[in-house]
């Protein structure tokens, strides 16, 4: 009986140990593999053009930073988009000057040429300025307005239009600009 009762007793035991030698075994055999295939990929680099690269990406919390900073620090436009640089509010002393702060250029990053119009918001059938084709890397300042304005602060659309080598638009996009005349 008294073995009985000494086997009853270790038998919870030896079962903690083995339950607890499994799950070390197994936290082990997750670690080994993550490793190697961390390792794997990293030493399987290729060459791969920039967009497969891109692709191939996985973000995860240890990577999340450096996708973040390479994703920000890019300077490629795919085409059909753009990237256009300006200021959103335009100053003009009277409805007719030329704006002394208006101010827009085509970021060498795009892929064509640009124009815009600008609409008065509820109004998109009379534009108040025609821009000309601005070529990659060009930019516009010192506009003045196709239509005179009377004093006052206007909510405006500005449309952009990428366009081919035949002038002919890809896309566009919608952007508010703020006009203010000040006489």
């Amino acid at each position: 009986m008294g073995n009985a009762t000494e086997q009853k007793g270790s038998s919870p035991v030896a079962g903690k140990t083995l339950i607890f030698a499994g799950i070390v075994v197994i936290v082990i055999l997750l670690v080994t593999v993550i490793v190697l295939l961390t390792t794997g990929r990293n030493g399987e680099k290729k060459e791969e053009p920039k967009e497969e690269a891109k692709r191939a990406v996985v973000l995860s919390e240890e990577n999340a930073e450096e996708v973040a900073e390479d994703f920000f620090s890019e300077d490629y436009t795919p085409p059909g988009y753009f990237t256009a640089t300006m200021n959103n509010v335009w100053n003009f002393a009277t409805g007719d000057s030329v704006s002394e702060d208006a101010y827009v250029a085509n970021d060498t990053s795009n892929s064509n040429d640009i124009y815009f119009d600008i609409f008065i918001d509820g109004d998109d059938q009379n534009p108040i300025y025609q821009s000309p084709v601005i070529p990659l890397g060009g930019e516009l300042d010192k506009i003045r307005l196709d239509k005179k304005l009377s004093a006052g602060s206007y909510n405006c659309t500005m449309v952009y239009h990428l366009v081919d080598e035949n002038q002919n638009t890809l896309s566009t996009v919608n952007v508010g600009v703020t006009i203010n005349i000040d006489s």
